[in-house]
């Protein structure tokens, strides 16, 4: 435990009612969580600009930051093939996690389609006809069963095709797939990109930052438009396609007189398994035994943000607050599979007699319980599971404190949702959206998505950066922890279209809708390029993704994927800022080629900024310049707000 005159104030830390009284808690209980080991970690500043190269043994060469061209490094390697190599290597990191989630999504669709998973069916047939249709496969007088495994075999190419193109460029936009043919970055299959951004970035192989841009954006191309994409798809399929649902969200959806279990991850066949599981009526009679009132079952993080939009399950909260839910003492069980598990969250479980169980052979945690899920028979996992959950609950301590703050919200809003929330079951169609934007009603469309990251405030930037983007008109998209923590602030209910701007209001009275619709977990990235393609085969926007009036970011991006994330949407044509921080020695070549040269070949460009308004400025003026190159921008009152003016207001409230 860090020293009492070193623990930073709370409030300083997060802006989550929840977390903050179990920050306290913990600090009084003599647990650590992480955001005291943050604050007591400081960051190498050599590092955090990636001016560090370990990759053979001759280094590590640590490179001047502040004069990044005055040295080399032992082999030569100049401070723009340092960062362009240790970028690529982030890439390929983040690829290869969202790959490795659509993989195993995939051959789980093709056990349920052989019979040899009978726990699970396909829920959603007509998805599994539109892909289908989609990627060119005939339909029409065939069998379900023979349609979904001729879309199996199309789709293992998506990562284990060594030559052509993946599958899903059917889906880009030709413009846009024009240019990265021209450009040669169309993704040939994951597995090749990965491998191949790992060779090139080894010792003595590409030492061209430009060169190495080509392959980062390729392989991470092959995440987006293939591993997220996929991944994204099928379990639409398997377990149905997301519709608005409201739900309830925080700390406060634990109950003191029923039996928690609280599952965290990523890939939905843990949770979906427990949700039968939870549902069983000999369980159910186990816990009521036991003296519970039933078996609550909670989701956290990005699995929990499935289960969320597709069955209105309760959600505890995003990666920050993964430690300090245990901290209630109320939960009697979590579950975890992969990405995003903190190893101390075994420590902070058995502070409080929590069983923690690991579940997935690659994500296992030195010292805690693990119960393999099987999935050809998930159920006997997490049957197992829930009977340790109930027998701790029969020896739950007394000391129980459950934060009562709770926030509903509406999610599930699928791209097909939104098409046809737009124009009805017969004239779905994103028409709509298109004429509001270029009528000026909606300035433009940005996507605010990602981690948590106990280096910033929690979930501030996400909601101060939201606020003002609804405020001034720009309808957000919303995925991963992000998510939450516009949930929890109030603003994915239909009352937050009051926040908008008088445009934006409009649309969303009219239509019944929030100024913020939450698409799922991070690996649904890939609803948003699909919005996107839409949005330009629709017309009257332009011709590429480039030209849309949109723009991304990630407040507090945490994560390798983040980064493959961001590079996907950059190479797509969206101008996607990051925050709190950036892999990235300043005034490098390489720098101004991420952020300048990579518009210039009709791409998107990088961003950054630390202050959430300073984000929105940013994001309001690229969507501003862009309705102008559109022919579509008309004069606006601009209600930007620096932070003075608005603690002001805020004084004054």
């Amino acid at each position: 435990m860090a020293k009492l005159q070193e623990l930073i104030n709370v409030s300083d830390l997060t802006t989550c009612e929840a977390t903050a009284q179990m920050i306290t808690k913990a600090r009084k209980d003599g647990v650590e969580l992480f955001f005291d080991r943050a604050s007591n970690m400081k960051a190498c500043p050599i590092g955090a600009e990636s001016a560090c190269c370990k990759h053979c043994s001759m280094g590590p060469c640590r490179m001047n930051v502040n004069s990044p061209y005055d040295r080399v490094g032992i082999c030569g390697a100049t401070i723009d093939t340092i960062v362009a190599r240790n970028f690529g290597r982030m890439v390929a990191a983040g690829t290869a996690a969202h790959t490795d989630h659509g993989m195993g999504m995939l051959e789980l669709f093709r056990d349920v389609i052989n019979g040899k998973n009978t726990d699970f069916k396909i829920q959603d047939p007509m998805k599994l006809l539109e892909v289908a249709k989609a990627l060119d496969i005939v339909t029409e007088g065939r069998e379900l069963k023979e349609i979904a495994l001729d879309l199996y075999a199309e789709l293992e190419k998506t990562y284990t095709q060594v030559d052509g193109e993946i599958p899903m460029m059917k889906r880009v936009p030709p413009k846009t797939l024009e240019s990265w043919r021209k450009e040669g970055i169309v993704p040939r299959g994951a597995m090749r990109e990965i491998m191949e951004m790992m060779h090139r970035t080894a010792i003595g192989v590409d030492q061209d930052y430009e060169n190495l841009t080509k392959q980062i954006s390729r392989t991470a191309l092959a995440d987006g438009w293939g591993g997220s994409m996929v991944s994204t798809d099928i379990t639409d399929i398997l377990f149905g396609t997301p519709s608005p649902v409201e739900v309830e969200v925080g700390m406060g959806v634990l109950k003191e007189d029923k039996v928690n279990i609280i599952v965290h991850g990523h890939e939905p066949i843990l949770l979906e398994a427990m949700i039968i599981s939870a549902a069983d009526p000999e369980l159910k009679k186990m816990a009521i035994e036991a003296g519970a009132k039933g078996i609550n079952l909670i989701g956290m993080c990005c699995s929990g943000l499935d289960a969320l939009s597709r069955h209105g399950l309760p959600h505890a909260g995003n990666f920050s607050s993964t430690e300090a839910v245990l901290v209630t003492g109320a939960v009697d069980a979590m579950c975890v599979d992969v990405q995003c598990i903190k190893q101390d969250l075994k420590r902070v479980a058995e502070c409080y007699d929590t069983p923690f169980i690991t579940t997935n052979y690659r994500a296992k945690i030195e010292g805690a319980l693990h119960i393999q899920l099987d999935e050809h028979d998930p159920l006997k996992c997490t049957e197992e599971i829930v009977i340790k959950a109930i027998t701790r609950f029969k020896t739950r301590g007394k000391t129980i404190e459950i934060p009562r703050k709770t926030g509903l919200g509406v999610h599930g809003f699928s791209y097909e949702y939104i098409n046809y929330m737009l124009g009805g079951s017969f004239r779905g169609s994103y028409k709509p959206l298109n004429e509001n934007i270029i009528n000026g009603r909606i300035r433009g469309v940005a996507g605010v998505v990602g981690c948590t990251n106990p280096r910033s405030k929690q979930d501030f930037s996400h909601v101060e950066l939201v606020k003002e983007l609804i405020r001034n008109d720009v309808l957000v998209l919303q995925t991963g922890c992000s998510q939450l923590a516009l949930a929890k602030a109030g603003l994915t209910g239909p009352g937050a279209a009051a926040m908008a701007g008088p445009g934006l209001a409009e649309v969303c009275e009219t239509v019944g809708m929030p100024p913020v619709l939450g698409l799922g977990s991070c690996v649904d990235n890939s609803r948003i390029l699909i919005a996107a393609s839409k949005m330009v085969r629709t017309g009257g926007l332009g011709e590429t993704i480039a030209d849309l009036p949109a723009a991304g970011c990630a407040p507090e991006w945490m994560s390798e994927k983040a980064i493959a994330i961001g590079q996907y949407f950059v190479a797509s044509g969206v101008y996607t800022i990051f925050g709190h921080t950036f892999p990235m020695t300043k005034g490098t070549k390489f720098e101004k080629h991420l952020f300048e040269e990579l518009e210039t070949k009709g791409f998107g460009k990088w961003g950054f900024a630390d202050d959430p308004l300073e984000m929105a400025r940013l994001m309001i003026a690229h969507i501003d310049k862009k309705r102008q190159a559109l022919g579509i921008d008309k004069a606006r009152e601009r209600v930007l707000m620096d932070m003075a003016d608005r603690r002001i207001l805020d004084a004054t409230a």
